[in-house]
């Protein structure tokens, strides 16, 4: 029928002075991979519930205290830890989805924008987890190996200089020795247009920048190269980019070993994708 089973009301206090929020907004919903749990960030009140739902009449919901401003993010290799960004309070919280409860609270600069971050094998802190930042240029690499490597667990362990603010999604893939980092919302057009790309295995060697709004050869418009995305097989990279709805947009696809233009996708249905 589509009907909700049971409404709950996401209103309470701040995590940090206490004061009652009205209306505050549910920032991301991601099902648990340990129990029958949805845990649900409430952005202003910086509040993370775990909501099981195995008995929807009698609902039990744990309430985790992190940061204000939480919005997205993703797990951890193992599926076990979520890592959540509470954006303009620079923090990363971390779930331990397994013991129902707050792991860590990591700082980082500024304003941090994930989207699901990234992960991989960093060949000297073993398995980390990546985000770039809205406020500035820094990709931050942060440990996520507490049994493996217990002392750079939950831990800035790498920052990586970026082509500049405005970031909203980092990407990589098992099959791939490739980060992408996206920049859409940078204010410099030359940012904005393209994208970013590292070697995980020679991270300090910097960046390689790929010009995916010139390789769409569109019209006039921002243009703005958005969320890196893998194909299944872990062999393409998809873009978005992005102009105004009575402007050309496109889908870019990249060949991610030759880190070059395999597809331009655009047309009349392809507004804003």
């Amino acid at each position: 029928t589509l009907e909700p089973l049971k409404i709950v009301s996401t209103r309470g206090m701040t995590v940090d002075t206490q004061e009652y929020h009205p209306e505050p907004r549910v920032a991301a919903i991601v099902a648990s991979h340990q129990h029958p749990e949805f845990i649900v960030n409430i952005k202003e009140t910086g509040r993370i519930l775990l909501v099981n739902y195995s008995d929807i009449e009698n609902l039990s919901v744990t309430t985790i205290d992190a940061a204000r401003f939480l919005h997205d993010g993703g797990w951890d290799s193992t599926k076990r830890y979520f890592l959540t960004a509470a954006n303009k309070s620079d923090k990363i919280a971390v779930v331990d989805s397994k013991e129902r409860k707050l792991a860590a609270m990591v700082d980082v600069d500024k304003i941090p924008h994930p989207g699901r971050g990234a992960n991989f094998v960093h060949p000297e802190y073993g398995p980390v987890w990546v985000t770039s930042a809205l406020g500035n240029s820094k990709i931050t690499v942060i440990g996520t190996d507490p049994e493996g490597h217990p002392k750079h667990a939950w831990k800035v362990v790498h920052v990586l200089e970026g082509q500049g603010g405005g970031s909203l999604f980092v990407k990589t893939h098992p099959k791939s020795n490739n980060l992408w980092v996206d920049t859409p919302l940078n204010p410099e057009t030359p940012i904005s247009q393209s994208v970013a790309v590292f070697n995980i295995k020679d991270l300090d060697a910097g960046f390689e920048v790929l010009p995916i709004a010139e390789w769409a050869d569109l019209g006039e418009g921002p243009k703005r190269v958005v969320h890196p995305e893998y194909n299944r097989n872990g062999d393409e990279v998809w873009f978005s980019v992005w102009s105004g709805k009575e402007e050309e947009s496109a889908i870019v696809v990249v060949d991610d070993k030759t880190r070059t233009l395999k597809k331009v996708i655009k047309g009349p249905r392809v507004v804003t994708p």
